[in-house]
Formats: C-alpha cells, sequence, structure tokens
C-alpha cells in the first residue's frame, strides 16, 4: 500500500464489530509468544491461583486495547466521567444525555448512553405507573388512560439522534476496517518475505524498519482480529530477528534499544504501583502494555525473563490495588442494598395504615416523596438483585398510591360540602369588597381568608374558578384599604418634614442666660412639636433626637435631670387635658405610674437586701460602688415618678372644680 494511501486511512474505528470470516481465516494461527510469564506451571493450589489472576489482568488489559485500538476516539471514553445517575432525576437525565452526544465522540459514550437509559426507562416507569392510579382512582377506566410527557419525549428525540450518529459513524467504518486488516495483512506477508530474500542485509534491515514505521500508522481494525493479528506480527519479528542472528551488529543494536525503552515503561510502571488515582494508573498502565506490546520488539534472551517479570509485577501491584477497590466497593453496594431494604419496608408499613384522615394522609404523602428521594439517593446495589430491589421499590410504591388514591376516590361528598363553605365566604367576600367600615370589614376579611385556608378539597372543575372569584374580591377590598393607607403615609412624610425642620431650628437656637426667658421658648417649641402627629414607623426615632436636643438645652440652663423630666411632663399634662376622654386618660395614665411607682420601690428594697451581703466589705469595692450607683438611680426615677402622680393628681382636682362648678352654675340658672 503506497504512503498517500496510507495518510487516507481514517484513524477512527468501531466499538463492536464482527470481521467477516474470510478476513478471519487469513489471520495466522500462531503459538502465543506473549511475554506473559515464563516460569514452568506449578502443582500448588496458591501458584496456580497466582498463574490465573496475572492471566485475568493481561486479558483484562488486551481486551482494553483491542477495543481501544479499534478507534483512537474510543480511548476517551476512560475520561468522560460517570456520575451516579441513579441519583438524578428524568430532567437531569435528559440534559445529561443531550450534553454528552452534543459535546463527546459518539463512539466514547455507549456505557453512559445506556446506564442513562436504564435509568431513565425505570423511574419513567414508576412515574407513568403513579399517574395511572391518580387517572383511575378519578373514574377513569384504564384502557383509556394516556400521558404526554414532556421529559419522554424530549429523551426519545435525543436518543433517537445518538442512535442516529452511532449507526452512520459505525457505517461508515466498515470498509476502512476492512482494508485496514487487508493491509495489516500484507505488510505481515512483507516481513515473512524478508527473511528468503537474497539481497544485501543492510538493504532488508531498512526494508524491515519500513514495514515497522507502515504498521505503526496502518490504522484502526476490527476489535475481534487485533490479539490474533498482533501475535502473528509479533511471531514473524521474532523469526526476523532469529534470521538477523547472521548480522548480530544489526541485531544487538535492537535488542539493546528495546531493552532501553522496556526499562524505562517498566520504571513508569513501578511509579504507577503508588499513584493515588487508580483509575488513572491502570488507564497509564494499560498504555504501556500497548507501547511494549506494539512499538516495541524482543530484547536479548538474556534479558528477557528479567525484564518482564519486573513488568509483570509492577502490573499485579497495581492489580491487586484494583481488587481491593473492587471488594470495598462491593461492600459499600451491600450497605446501600441494606438502606434500600430499609427504605422500602418504611414504605410498606406506611402502605398498610394509609391514613383515613386529609391532613395526616398529605403528611404521610410528603414521607413517602422523602423515602422516594432517599432511595434514589441511596447509590447503587449490587447487579445481582437490582432488578428485585427495583421491582420491591414500585410494589411498595404502588401499593401506597393505590391505597391514597381509593381513599380520595371516597371523598366526593366531603369535597360538595366543602364547596358548599366556600361558596358561601365568597358571597362573603363579594358583600364586603365594597365597604367603608374599615375596621370590621378588614377583621372580617382576615377571618373568611382563615377560614377558606381551612377548608379541605373541592371538585376539581369549580376549585380553580372559585379561588379566582374569591381572590379578586379579596384583593378588591385591600387594594382600596391600601390607597387609603398610602394617603395615610404621605401624610406622615409630611409630619415628619416639619418636624424635621423643627429640630433644625431647634439645633440653632442660643440660650441668653434668662432662665425664664429660655424656658418659654423651649416650651414654645415643645408645643410646636405636639402640633405634627405621627411620622412613618420606621423614622420615629426623630422624636427621641427632639428629646435629647430639649435635654440638652435643659443641662445647659442647669436644670436636673428630675425637673427636665417635670417640665416634659408638663406637655403629656397638657395632651391629657386636651383628650376627648378625660377621664379615662388620667386614670390610664395614673395607673402607669403607681405601677412605676410600684416597679421602682421594688428594685429599690432589692438592692438595699444585696447591700447585706457586702456588710463587711469596703465602700471602695466595685461591686458594693454599683449597686449604691443603682439604688440612687432607682430613688432618682421613684421621686421623679412621684411628683408626676402629683402633677396629675393637681390637674384631677381642677377638672373636678371646673366640673362642680360647671354644676352649680347650672342650678342657679
Amino acid at each position: 500500500m503506497s504512503e498517500e494511501k496510507e495518510q487516507q486511512l481514517p484513524e477512527n474505528s468501531i466499538e463492536e464489530k464482527t470481521v467477516p470470516e474470510t478476513s478471519k481465516n487469513k489471520v495466522e494461527e500462531t503459538v502465543d509468544t506473549n511475554e506473559i510469564s515464563t516460569e514452568l506451571p506449578s502443582d500448588s493450589s496458591a501458584d496456580k491461583k497466582i498463574q490465573e489472576d496475572e492471566k485475568d489482568v493481561m486479558d483484562e488489559i488486551d481486551d482494553s486495547n483491542a477495543e481501544d485500538a479499534e478507534d483512537t476516539d474510543t480511548v476517551k471514553r476512560h475520561e468522560i466521567p460517570m456520575p451516579d445517575y441513579h441519583e438524578m432525576s428524568m430532567e437531569n437525565l435528559v440534559g445529561e444525555l443531550q450534553r454528552l452526544v452534543k459535546n463527546e465522540k459518539v463512539q466514547a459514550i455507549r456505557k453512559h448512553v445506556d446506564t442513562i437509559k436504564d435509568e431513565f426507562n425505570q423511574k419513567f416507569d414508576a412515574f407513568l405507573e403513579e399517574k395511572k392510579e391518580e387517572f383511575i382512582s378519578n373514574g377513569g377506566n384504564e384502557i383509556d388512560f394516556t400521558y404526554n410527557s414532556v421529559d419522554k419525549r424530549q429523551f426519545n428525540e435525543v436518543y433517537n439522534e445518538y442512535r442516529d450518529k452511532r449507526n452512520q459513524y459505525y457505517k461508515s467504518l466498515e470498509k476502512s476496517h476492512k482494508e485496514n486488516l487487508a493491509y495489516r495483512l500484507d505488510l505481515i506477508e512483507q516481513l515473512k518475505a524478508l527473511v528468503n530474500i537474497e539481497e544485501d542485509i543492510n538493504t532488508t534491515y531498512n526494508n524491515f524498519k519500513d514495514i515497522q514505521a507502515k504498521w505503526r500508522h496502518a490504522g484502526p481494525i476490527p476489535k475481534a482480529d487485533y490479539n490474533n493479528v498482533w501475535k502473528t506480527y509479533h511471531h514473524h519479528i521474532e523469526i526476523f530477528y532469529d534470521f538477523l542472528n547472521i548480522n548480530r551488529e544489526f541485531r544487538d543494536l535492537d535488542f539493546k534499544h528495546n531493552l532501553e525503552e522496556k526499562g524505562k515503561i517498566v520504571a513508569r510502571a513501578e511509579e504507577l504501583g503508588q499513584e493515588p488515582d487508580l483509575n488513572r494508573a491502570f488507564r497509564e498502565l494499560q498504555v504501556l502494555h500497548k507501547i511494549w506490546k506494539e512499538d516495541l520488539g524482543p530484547v536479548g534472551r538474556d534479558h528477557r525473563k528479567e525484564i518482564w517479570d519486573r513488568f509483570s509485577a509492577a502490573t499485579k501491584i497495581i492489580h491487586e490495588r484494583r481488587q481491593d477497590y473492587f471488594k470495598n466497593l462491593d461492600k459499600i453496594k451491600e450497605g446501600n442494598l441494606e438502606r434500600k431494604n430499609g427504605i422500602i419496608e418504611e414504605i410498606s408499613n406506611i402502605s398498610e395504615t394509609v391514613s383515613t384522615n386529609h391532613r395526616t394522609l398529605q403528611q404521610q404523602i410528603k414521607k413517602i416523596e422523602e423515602l422516594r428521594e432517599a432511595f434514589f439517593k441511596a447509590g447503587q446495589v449490587p447487579q445481582k438483585v437490582n432488578s428485585k430491589t427495583w421491582n420491591s421499590f414500585k410494589g411498595a410504591v404502588r401499593k401506597f398510591n393505590h391505597n391514597k388514591n381509593a381513599f380520595y376516590k371516597n371523598l366526593k361528598k366531603d369535597q360538595q360540602e366543602n364547596l358548599d363553605i366556600k361558596r358561601a365566604l365568597l358571597e362573603i367576600a363579594i358583600s364586603l369588597k365594597e365597604s367603608e367600615d374599615w375596621d370590621a370589614a378588614t377583621s372580617e376579611m382576615k377571618r373568611i381568608q382563615g377560614e377558606w385556608k381551612k377548608v379541605g378539597h373541592v371538585p376539581r372543575k369549580y376549585s380553580d374558578k372559585l379561588w379566582k372569584d374569591f381572590k379578586n374580591a379579596c384583593n378588591h377590598y385591600f387594594d382600596r384599604l391600601n390607597a387609603l393607607k398610602n394617603d395615610a403615609f404621605k401624610e406622615e412624610e409630611d409630619n415628619y418634614k416639619q418636624k424635621d425642620d423643627c429640630i433644625e431650628r431647634l439645633k440653632g437656637f442660643e440660650l441668653s442666660g434668662n432662665q425664664e426667658k429660655d424656658l418659654a421658648l423651649i416650651k414654645k417649641f415643645t408645643e410646636e412639636w405636639k402640633t405634627y402627629g405621627r411620622v412613618p414607623f420606621k423614622k420615629k426615632s426623630i422624636n427621641q433626637k427632639f428629646d435629647k436636643i430639649i435635654d440638652a438645652l435643659f443641662l445647659k440652663m442647669g436644670v436636673s435631670k428630675q425637673e427636665s423630666e417635670l417640665l416634659k411632663y408638663g406637655n403629656k399634662i397638657q395632651q391629657l387635658s386636651n383628650d376627648d376622654n378625660q377621664e379615662r386618660a388620667i386614670q390610664n395614665e395614673r395607673a402607669f405610674i403607681r405601677k412605676k411607682i410600684d416597679e421602682s420601690k421594688t428594685e429599690i428594697r432589692q438592692l438595699e437586701n444585696n447591700l447585706e451581703f457586702f456588710s463587711n466589705a469596703s465602700e471602695n469595692n466595685p461591686l458594693v460602688q454599683d449597686v449604691i450607683k443603682r439604688v440612687n438611680q432607682h430613688k432618682e426615677a421613684l421621686d421623679a415618678w412621684k411628683n408626676k402622680l402629683k402633677k396629675l393628681n393637681i390637674l384631677k382636682n381642677n377638672l373636678n372644680k371646673e366640673v362642680e362648678e360647671s354644676e352649680i352654675s347650672s342650678e342657679e340658672e
């Protein structure tokens, strides 16, 4: 085959194609010359076990390399992560399938796609079973049941796209695989002929090197022919080196080169024994075996056993680590199985005791959903019990759904009663939506909204319209109420602006030194402040700001805190005297002050009792000083409250006198 033809051969391969029998017959049946083991078989069972393990790992490596040899892109399957598809929802599985088909080589994702397909079908079957039970429970006939699933439709579309790509790809590779196989067999024939050609040894050796170079670039062949073709090729390589024995210079040169390269391979394989990523180590080991097998020839017989034994030992270390890993993985799967069986048992127990109360049943439904979620997140189980576990899970869930749907099927009478109640609540809402009696209407609206939430299900055909009408009536009323509150909010904002302006002017106020005059001006500010009404709740701190400025002015004037409190309380007295219900307002204020007086006395007694525990302590003791300070503070507060009570009593007496004088005046007239 020409160099031009050689370059045209595709580098891709087919995953699992069977080579026609005519091609297979062309592969020469040879003695297996692979350097797996040169030791004589042992009679001991331990040695046989070792040999069997070595053969297993070598067979696994050969099979994987044969699969990769079909196509240079197939090896990329090792690099694509394999998530736990069992945990994914149907929607996420569709998304993952779309990502793989769009971004990855079609020949590298077969195992991923097959796993996704199995998981999706299991989940969809369970989902469809639930929908069927629900349909039947609502009075439908099983024969009439149909369900249109968006997830299922999308999955089928993406899977069909994958299948079309895969079929088209494999079909295009079949021809090139046959050509590549024929080409490699022809190279073997050329290799066989070298030992029978009468020509200069240098020319023969160069032709041999040329055949080797062509072999390395001959392109992929079917997996089924890979090992036999390689063995035949390797066998004739050995024969050629025996032929070269008459010219030791060429042979020894190649032996030396092969020994050096195989030494590097062995050194790297030994390093991989310490590689933390076991999957990565095994993949690289496969590559090393491929290079050993395909790219390098034999070494001198003196080194052949030693170099192979080292490579075999390094391979065995990685193999044993993998065996330990899979044993541990089996334990994990057994643990997952135990958890899943526990979940199935719990679902079965709930299925046996399905509640006949709507609210309790809703809690059971929620619990079943949590258990279903836990089941899917519990991880994989051993393959041999996978189907059995899944069927047990489906059966338990199906039984619960059947009993649940049977309960709701008997709820029609209750639903009719609920419908009557909700219609009555709707009539109330409609009657109140234009009400101007805001306090009473708001309270009643909130009440019927609460009642609405308590009422159970109504027939589905009335549910949406009934709720829409009720919601519209409530929204109409509360929209009117909020519009009214917005007007009040605007008024509060205006009050805030006026108070803020008052504070700015108060900040600029300077004391004249004449206390009587200054007190009169400060009182004028406080009277102005009272005229402004409420401010927005979030901005009410402006009142504290005003009080702090007033307190600061009193402090500059030399007025004590107690006196300033009484002066400010004068504003409160005036406010009480202007109240529409003076008697009740004064009564409430007196009760409040008496409560504060009692609290102050209680605190003083408690603190003075505490001082008795420090009878032997020095007055300089920090704890003693703190207690004395707090006693004095409460005594000052007590005096302030008593003085406020006196002012309040004076107001009460004055009001009583006014009432008496008014009554006397009426009698004289």
